[in-house]
């Protein structure tokens, strides 16, 4: 049974910084490409950032330069480094095991429980 569990959500001052992390397990976590979405109230679920099975990360424009994904395959964790948040940044960030076909990412049906970031003063 594959499991994603996500850490390092919190309360942040705008401009300031978090990395979340997630752990996978139940499943050879190299042979996927990993991603992370956000919910915020009220909207739907919306793509971050995805990375391939070694390299090869892409970015939503609206954290592009802010955000960085990363991925240790020795640990099955996955990273997301943010950066300069803002306050539309706050939402429920979920982490995902996905593909990467033609330069967009696609979300298989593996999902963490989600973590909350909230950046506000």
């Amino acid at each position: 049974q594959v499991q994603l569990v996500e850490s390092g959500g919190g309360l942040v001052q705008p401009g300031g910084s978090l990395r979340l992390s997630c752990v996978a397990s139940g499943t050879t976590f190299s042979a996927y490409s990993v991603g992370w979405y956000r919910q915020a109230p009220g909207k739907q679920r919306q793509w971050v950032a995805g990375m391939g099975t070694v390299s090869g990360a892409l970015y939503a424009d609206s954290v592009k330069g802010r955000f960085t994904i990363a991925r240790d395959n020795a640990k099955d964790t996955m990273y997301l480094q943010m950066n300069s948040l803002k306050s539309e940044d706050t939402a429920v960030y979920y982490c995902n095991l996905g593909r990467i076909q033609s330069g967009d990412y696609y979300a298989w049906n593996y999902w963490g429980q989600g973590t909350q970031v909230t950046v506000s003063s």
